[in-house]
């Protein structure tokens, strides 16, 4: 059986506490698109963990991770995350972890090229700068280098010296900034390579085996939907497709193996960078929501944008991804609030908005119509069970659920491992 969990905003969902509780009854975890721009936050017995590249199950001892060939993979800080788990003690061996061939890599002279863009004037888009979209780029473009040239030092080079010599005319000339030297290049030695040829495999001929076997395989994505390259708020997206449907491509499987589509999502919204957002707040609350929340990114420490749960987008996150289970996270950092609200309608120009708007201009202008709920104002950290939930908790979360059309099967309450209820496990859905 085939678990896909992806998130159903714009990212930073809590899809990592996700993945890890569902890793217990997964026997392989696999990771089908984005790159190190994204950061799973994990907390386990009081001790904080952060993954960009690695999958989070990586922290069970009998499971199975895989970075398939829709990720694309910075060698350095794929060897940094290696190291950092080693010294808790967590030891990446390759029996436990596998890296498809067909993986692309973000070379030294991608992130130039993405810090360099995001640095000009009217040009932001709120990129992290750590050379995904350039690496996507190539990628299209037919002249990405894959883990397996990685592999072959000859064809490496004279591959990565190509790219080179045409990401410097972009920078140059284009861009205006200083050339980058050629010791870009030279981070990438043999001493990289042979520390990562032991993992390299094709992930996809793996998959298929293991799929066969009857072997439960739960597939993680990165971001959000709604930063997703076609379906997401463009131009203020990501460099990938986030949703449900690239599992396949991302990871080289048949969509007929897919049974259960888990989305994520938070008791409230949140986005980082730029790009609109129709229930944001600005005031106290918002920044009640980014203190309690913690919501800072993990991967570049930027403050997050904070507002109502919004469930327009939510629907039409829902629809795209083919959602059939929920997992509803950080509803403890609502335990304040007098007062909830929850955005049901868009209107622009005075009229209801009935679909999900595509450009990002009206997006900007739609005027949200909010449904007013009582907060419960009490700790819920401690319930472990739907029925210890004050009412007014239930209240909402029912609300939501009858808001998106899909059942919510697991409420996270706090940030460790064991503050969730679990009403329905998506692994035993069928």
């Amino acid at each position: 059986m085939s678990v896909v969990v992806v998130g159903i905003q714009w990212g930073d969902e809590g899809k990592g506490k996700i993945v890890d509780l569902l890793t217990e009854k997964a026997d392989v975890v696999v990771r089908f698109q984005g790159g190190n721009n994204a950061g799973h936050t994990l907390v386990v017995k009081g001790k904080k963990f952060i993954f960009h590249l690695i999958p989070s199950g990586i922290l069970h001892k009998d499971k199975v991770c895989m970075i398939a060939n829709g990720v694309v993979v910075d060698p350095l800080v794929l060897i940094e995350e290696m190291e950092a788990l080693e010294r808790e003690g967590i030891i990446v061996t390759p029996n436990r972890f596998k890296i498809s061939s067909r993986a692309h890599l973000i070379l030294p002279y991608h992130r130039y090229l993405d810090q360099a863009r995001e640095s000009q004037t009217g040009k932001v888009i709120g990129t992290t700068g750590r050379g995904i979209g350039p690496a996507y780029e190539d990628k299209v473009a037919r002249r990405g280098i894959r883990m397996a040239d990685f592999m072959d030092p000859e064809i490496f080079t004279r591959k990565a010296r190509e790219n080179f010599e045409r990401a410097n005319i972009l920078m140059t000339h284009y861009l205006k900034k200083e050339p980058m030297t050629d010791d870009v290049l030279e981070v990438l030695n043999d001493k990289i390579r042979e520390r990562l040829r032991p993992f390299i495999a094709d992930t996809s001929s793996i998959l298929h085996r293991l799929s066969k076997e009857g072997k439960s395989i739960l597939f993680e994505g990165a971001q959000g939907a709604m930063l997703d390259v076609d379906h997401g708020t463009y131009p203020y997206v990501t460099s990938s497709n986030t949703v449900t449907g690239n599992v396949s491509c991302g990871a080289g499987i048949g969509p007929t193996s897919i049974r259960v589509v888990t989305g994520v999502l938070k008791a409230y919204t949140t986005r980082v960078g730029g790009g609109p957002f129709p229930t944001e707040l600005h005031g106290k609350i918002g920044q009640a929501l980014r203190d309690k929340g913690a919501e800072y990114g993990s991967t570049t420490g930027r403050p997050r944008r904070c507002g109502w749960f919004d469930a327009v987008a939510v629907r039409y996150a829902v629809r795209v991804n083919g959602v059939t289970s929920i997992a509803l996270t950080k509803l403890d950092v609502l335990d304040n609030l007098s007062e909830l609200q929850i955005c049901t309608e868009y209107r622009l120009d005075g009229k209801p908005v009935e679909d999900f708007p595509p450009r990002a201009k009206s997006l900007e202008h739609v005027i949200p119509s909010y449904k007013r709920m009582k907060g419960w104002q009490q700790d819920i950290t401690q319930c472990r069970r739907w029925d210890e939930l004050p009412s007014a908790t239930k209240d909402y979360v029912s609300f939501i659920e009858n808001a998106v059309g899909v059942p919510i099967d697991i409420i996270s309450v706090g940030a460790g491992r064991e503050e969730t209820i679990i009403r329905r496990h998506p692994f035993l859905k069928e």
